[in-house]
């Protein structure tokens, strides 16, 4: 990113109220759980571990891997496996450990959005199912995405369940929550990036809208799409070619084939 866009992006920091949450401190402590959650929180140097709930055996396997390091405050406790499912959402397959943590701290996108153009942006606008923000978070962490840009006030808060969806990219992809979704895609615009909606009834197909240089791909709630005014703050809406017998795809499978495309461009045609 060139050194006006940086300024043109940080300039905006106090506006953009681009953290995870305004006014967050003092949040309620998060549970996550299964192995994949738990491990990558102890492996996040950003995340205060406050107590770890598990089986004997489930936690001796904690304590034998030489990757994570375990807080020297952290509480351990040995539980049954019935116990733990009574401490998680109903019928989570908690995989013999849950962890209780402090909320991640705040994220600004002026903070993790560097213009890269291998590294795109991807917003959601008013997607509110935790698996399906948890799929895309997994889909973003893989394809080297940027961030993750929700509004703080329609989309889901940090939970376990999001977190056993996204599979240990909780705590890999930076994660930043706005109040006003339109004003960030703008300021996202004035940092250098492209900014394409995803709609089925878009004008183009993604491949031929895709730019070369940065890119923040912004995808809409399931069932109602992306909302008319959010769509006037993109430069571009493109649609995935899928078959006419399909009526359109689930917001998490459409995110993940758009990373793709970046990924791949100018390789790929979709």
């Amino acid at each position: 990113m060139a050194k006006k866009d940086q300024r043109a992006l940080r300039g905006r920091a106090g506006r953009m109220q681009g953290g995870r949450g305004s006014g967050r401190s003092g949040a309620a402590p998060v549970r996550l759980w299964g192995q994949h959650a738990v491990a990558a929180a102890l492996a996040n140097p950003d995340r205060d571990i406050i107590k770890i709930w598990g089986t004997r055996e489930a936690i001796d396997g904690l304590l034998a891997n030489d990757d994570l390091s375990m807080p020297a405050q952290t509480g351990i406790a040995y539980a049954q496996s019935a116990d733990l499912g009574r401490m998680v959402a109903r019928d989570a397959p908690h995989q013999g450990l849950v962890l209780e943590c402090a909320p991640l701290p705040d994220r600004f996108v002026a903070d993790v959005a560097a213009g890269e153009a291998n590294a795109p942006v991807v917003v959601l606008d008013h997607v509110t199912d935790p698996h399906n923000v948890g799929a895309i978070m997994r889909s973003a962490a893989a394809f080297g995405a940027a961030c993750l840009v929700t509004q703080d006030r329609h989309a889901p808060s940090e939970t376990g369940v999001l977190a056993k969806a996204a599979s240990g990219a909780l705590e890999t992809l930076p994660w930043v929550r706005v109040v006003n979704l339109a004003r960030t895609l703008d300021e996202l615009a004035d940092a250098g990036y492209w900014r394409i909606g995803l709609d089925g009834d878009g004008e183009t197909n993604l491949s031929k809208a895709l730019p070369s240089g940065p890119v923040a791909l912004v995808l809409g709630a399931e069932g109602d799409g992306l909302r008319y005014n959010i769509g006037q703050h993109c430069d571009q809406i493109a649609r995935l070619p899928i078959a006419t017998a399909v009526e359109s795809l689930n917001v998490s499978n459409a995110a993940a084939i758009a990373l793709y495309a970046c990924a791949m461009r100018p390789h790929i045609n979709i």
